[in-house]
């Protein structure tokens, strides 16, 4: 399936704006709205948490299961080894870009070559190495676990797809690579926006073609490690589906025994979105992990895009 764009049907329905080159296009941000119309709505709240940092504990929580098959739920969230990956880094990198208008390729080799040894696939590796390596058809994961921001930065969906995709091609420029992004940084938008479950599955599912009528166990039971978008973005999506919160949604991702610490992180990003509440355990865990230039990005994201919280 081709990737989506701010079609003329998003266009009537969330309004529009022209699409957005991620190296020099001026940027709009706007505080994220509570509602979107016809989408369905949950409550608005008071206090704040910072965006993204579910995305962050599902990385970190699934570190330590990558490749380790878990097929359960009931395993420890943070252990002594769990840490930050490359989706960490990545997350944090995009929401610099955002932040501060910086192009997408270097700044990505910039907080790659700043932490090198956490994780990146062999190709990813070698476009960091190179000052001026392009983009290389990639349809991994890696273009959807670090798009998880781009769903809070903007008013309109349109836009959120234009930005998506403008953060994924200059690595993962195969069409699914794109999808995988802009499903995820949908996923976010819409949840962030009070779309209900049945809305979201809904929109995900006719727009990107993903078969999200499946649940998690019946997919633990066969599944095994991908890091293909078309193999863990609609599974992770599902995960976020099933989930009753943030937690569950991480653990319901890592439970496939799949690429845990990318799962997690989408899972996370996007029940975050959803439900606003993150256990503050888990975020003070987060925190002890970042450095301070890590934590320094995920401060100025939360300053300018705030998650509200029931009080």
């Amino acid at each position: 399936m081709a990737p989506a764009s701010a079609s003329t049907a998003h266009e009537r329905s969330f309004g529009t704006s022209g699409a957005v080159d991620g190296a020099a296009a001026s940027r709009e941000h706007v505080e994220p709205a509570t509602t979107t119309a016809g989408l369905g709505t949950r409550s608005a709240s008071l206090h704040y948490t910072p965006p993204v940092i579910a995305a962050i504990a599902g990385d970190i929580i699934g570190s330590v299961h990558e490749r380790a098959h878990l097929k359960r739920m009931n395993f420890k969230l943070f252990q002594k080894n769990s840490r930050f990956t490359d989706d960490t880094v990545m997350t944090l990198a995009v929401a610099d870009c955002l932040l501060h208008r910086r192009p997408y390729a270097a700044t990505l080799r910039a907080y790659g070559r700043r932490y090198p040894d956490r994780g990146y696939g062999g190709m990813f590796r070698r476009w960091l190495a190179s000052d001026d390596a392009g983009p290389y058809q990639s349809f991994g994961n890696g273009s959807a676990m670090r798009v998880s921001a781009v769903g809070y930065a903007y008013h309109r969906l349109g836009e959120v797809l234009d930005e998506a995709r403008a953060s994924a091609i200059v690595t993962h420029d195969h069409p699914e690579g794109i999808k995988g992004a802009q499903a995820i940084a949908a996923a976010v938008f819409l949840a962030r926006k009070g779309s209900d479950k049945r809305a979201i599955k809904a929109y995900i599912s006719d727009e990107f073609g993903y078969d999200l009528a499946r649940h998690i166990k019946q997919i633990r039971r066969s599944y095994t490690f991908d890091v293909t978008c078309q193999g863990s973005v609609p599974e992770a999506i599902i995960a976020f589906l099933d989930s009753t919160d943030v937690e569950s949604a991480i653990r319901l991702g890592i439970s496939l025994g799949g690429d845990a610490d990318t799962i997690g992180c989408m899972a996370g990003a996007v029940a975050q979105a959803y439900y606003t509440a993150v256990p503050q355990e888990m975020v003070d865990e987060v925190y002890a992990r970042l450095t301070p230039d890590l934590t320094a990005v995920l401060d100025a994201f939360m300053e300018r895009y705030k998650i509200r919280l029931d009080a």
